[in-house]
């Protein structure tokens, strides 16, 4: 019987395994693979995606601070001292 209970069970089993298909660049790829040390592309974009997912954990460790910042941002962004030194 169609939109049982069991078809929901079916289809969301196989919503599990669906691949997603996207377009990476190679050089890109390869320098995180690079970076990484990860051997297969899969492993490497999912190693990139927790070093970001974390990144903000990191930042909030070394800060000690419970400051909400704004994303892609530490708060020494702002101090032109420290972004003297900043690796260019």
């Amino acid at each position: 019987m169609p939109g049982s209970a069991v078809d929901l069970v079916y289809f969301l089993a196989y919503a599990r395994r669906m691949n997603t298909y996207i377009d990476i660049d190679d050089d890109l790829l390869a320098q995180a693979k690079a970076e990484l040390g990860t051997d297969t592309k899969k492993d490497t974009v999912n190693a990139a995606l927790k070093f970001v997912a974390e990144r903000r954990q990191r930042i909030q460790s070394v800060l000690g601070s419970n400051t909400e910042l704004p994303p892609y941002v530490g708060e020494d962004i702002g101090d032109p001292e420290i972004m003297k030194g900043a690796r260019r």
